[in-house]
């Protein structure tokens, strides 16, 4: 049996970014990882650490009169000979290469090595690393932390480590898939007209989809925009049977002014005559900017928040009425790219950005 990686909380937020990159942790396999985590902020004593599955939380009890939750998850996509992790100079800007990189063991070295070191914070910390986040929203620690312990979640703040090349964005879109369903009658190709060809049925979905025009949408004085693509099509029994079921799986990214019930009744205007089956759906999160523990933060970041257009857990804060921000380091566009890079200076400054605004200097 290998030995248990160990994870040194006194290197810098790059060096511990290389070494927990370099520990694969692809969804359903974060064991590895975790148990590192967790011995590594067990010998903290200032901290309460609770573990659950792969999930750790370790905490500060202070009794200061607000509490700032902090989280980021441990798992990635699967790797494609991206590790391990490499230093690479681009147009003079060095990077970390490799998967993890990006999505977001940087964001969690900079919370590990803030963790072990910020023992007189200005708030209670809640440090949050949680496993299956790439994968089917029911197998994310968090989901499964909310149905355990949601006492775990009662925070005035929260601060999800996600890319966000250091600046921050706020809020994020909802996240809905459906499939919208075509039926034929099965005969043999050569005699068609016997038949009824679902997939030839399908082409006016298609066409829908085409001539959507989705929606810029402000929220709280964000902008976000709303998506909705065919992301998949599937049909056919054998090259000489005319198909009896097309399926097209279409994902619609909604503002989160849109209620889950109001973005279903959309989509099911969108392709009304149709048959549609919504098998997911998660609500986005309002930005909750006006929240005056976040106006602190952004004001002492002196940055200029953006939208968040993909899903991320802080939606899940905002669920329990916690606003929540992303803000870490690395180029969301780069997130599960195979030359996945984070700049060396936004961990720094995501680091610094932190430290300060959560010790008050």
């Amino acid at each position: 049996m290998d030995a248990m990686p160990e994870l040194d909380l006194s290197l810098s937020s790059v060096e511990l970014t290389r070494v927990i990159c370099d520990i694969p942790s692809v969804s359903d396999d974060e064991g590895a990882l975790a148990d590192a985590i967790f011995a590594a902020v067990s010998a903290l004593p200032h901290l309460e650490v609770i573990r659950d599955g792969d999930t750790i939380v370790a905490r500060t009890n202070l009794g200061r009169d607000q509490r700032v939750a902090i989280a980021g998850h441990i798992d990635t996509v699967p790797i494609n000979d991206n590790l391990p992790v490499r230093e690479q100079v681009e147009d003079g800007v060095t990077y970390l290469w490799g998967r993890g990189t990006v999505d977001m063991k940087a964001g969690v070295a900079v919370q590990l090595k803030l963790a072990a070191e910020l023992t007189e914070p200005r708030a209670d910390i809640t440090w949050m690393w949680y496993d299956h986040e790439e994968v089917a929203s029911e197998l994310n620690g968090l989901t499964r932390l909310a149905r355990t312990r949601p006492d775990l979640f009662e925070a005035d703040f929260a601060i999800l480590g996600e890319p966000s090349s250091a600046e921050i964005e706020g809020g994020c879109n909802g996240n809905l898939r459906a499939f919208v369903r075509t039926r034929g009658v099965r005969a043999h190709s050569a005699r068609a007209w016997i038949g009824s060809n679902a997939i030839h049925k399908a082409a006016p979905v298609l066409e829908r989809l085409a001539q959507y025009r989705p929606r810029t949408i402000a929220v709280d004085g964000l902008e976000y925009r709303e998506g909705m693509n065919a992301v998949r099509i599937t049909g056919g029994v054998a090259g000489n049977v005319i198909p009896d079921v097309c399926e097209i799986e279409v994902n619609y990214r909604f503002a989160p002014s849109r209620s889950e019930e109001e973005a279903e009744k959309h989509i099911r205007g969108v392709f009304d005559g149709f048959d549609v089956e919504v098998v997911e759906i998660a609500p986005g999160a309002r930005p909750g900017l006006d929240a005056p523990i976040a106006a602190e933060f952004v004001a002492a970041l002196g940055s200029t928040p953006r939208p968040k257009y993909g899903w991320t857990d802080v939606a899940r804060f905002s669920a329990m009425g916690v606003p929540a921000v992303n803000y870490g380091p690395g180029d969301p566009h780069l997130a599960h790219h195979d030359h996945e890079r984070v700049p060396v200076a936004e961990i720094d400054a995501v680091e610094r950005g932190l430290r300060a605004w959560l010790t008050g200097s």
